[in-house]
């Protein structure tokens, strides 16, 4: 059995609960493939954990902006992580404009009133990403 890392940057819970259930779906739907989701909610760790590694171990990448602790998960260092392993995921789009002047082509704007929609992309931007490369 294969396992696929998905990091998620991301502090709303209400996004992460439909982000975490969008990531269930995809695990039945790709059989014979776990999905192992990690979970930061704060840049801080960001900076203590993620940024003092020496190489990437995730698929696929879910990058917010902004975080509980008041800064912002665009500290990732990618050098690290890849710009083609990340998807944006801001309800604000210059910090999505913000990540595609850094190279990354996948973004889904976050519309907070219609999270549904934003799932879905999320999950094809994934399904792409992940199970057709």
């Amino acid at each position: 059995m294969k396992t696929i890392r998905i990091l998620i940057l991301e502090d709303d819970l209400e996004t992460l609960a439909g982000l975490l259930q969008c990531l269930n779906s995809l695990e039945i739907e790709h059989e014979g493939q776990d999905i192992a989701p990690t979970v930061i909610s704060e840049y801080t760790m960001v900076e203590q954990l993620l940024n003092r590694v020496e190489k990437n171990v995730f698929s696929a990448i879910l990058l917010d902006r902004d975080c509980k602790a008041g800064g912002n998960f665009h500290c990732l260092d990618f050098n690290i992580y890849p710009v083609d392993r990340i998807i944006g995921i801001s309800s604000t789009p210059p910090y999505n404009e913000e990540l595609k002047q850094k190279g990354v082509k996948r973004l889904v704007h976050k519309d907070y009133q219609n999270l549904d929609k934003f799932i879905k992309e999320v999950k094809a931007q994934i399904e792409d990403l992940v199970f057709k490369a």
